[in-house]
């Protein structure tokens, strides 16, 4: 997906959730974290990770705590 597309597709997904679109930063975070877990987990549970990070930050979490609490399981899962 070209970055106009993906940036397109966020744009609409984004508003049919009544939500702001991420920022690039904020892309640029969860991508790196869910690569993370893809490589360090297993690979179905990137998209499961990203899931409940969003399900924490719905329920009131701080988005980068919830990134940082799962990054640190993921170093925990390489040990």
């Amino acid at each position: 997906m070209t970055d106009h597309r993906l940036d397109d597709w966020l744009t609409t997904a984004a508003a049919a959730l009544d939500l702001p679109a991420p920022s690039p930063d904020e892309r640029r975070a969860v991508l790196s974290l869910v690569r993370d877990v893809a490589h360090g987990v297993c690979r179905p549970a990137a998209p499961l990770a990203a899931y409940l990070i969003g399900v924490a930050v719905g329920r009131g979490a701080d988005p980068d705590a919830a990134r940082v609490a799962v990054a640190a399981l993921v170093a925990q899962e390489a040990r």
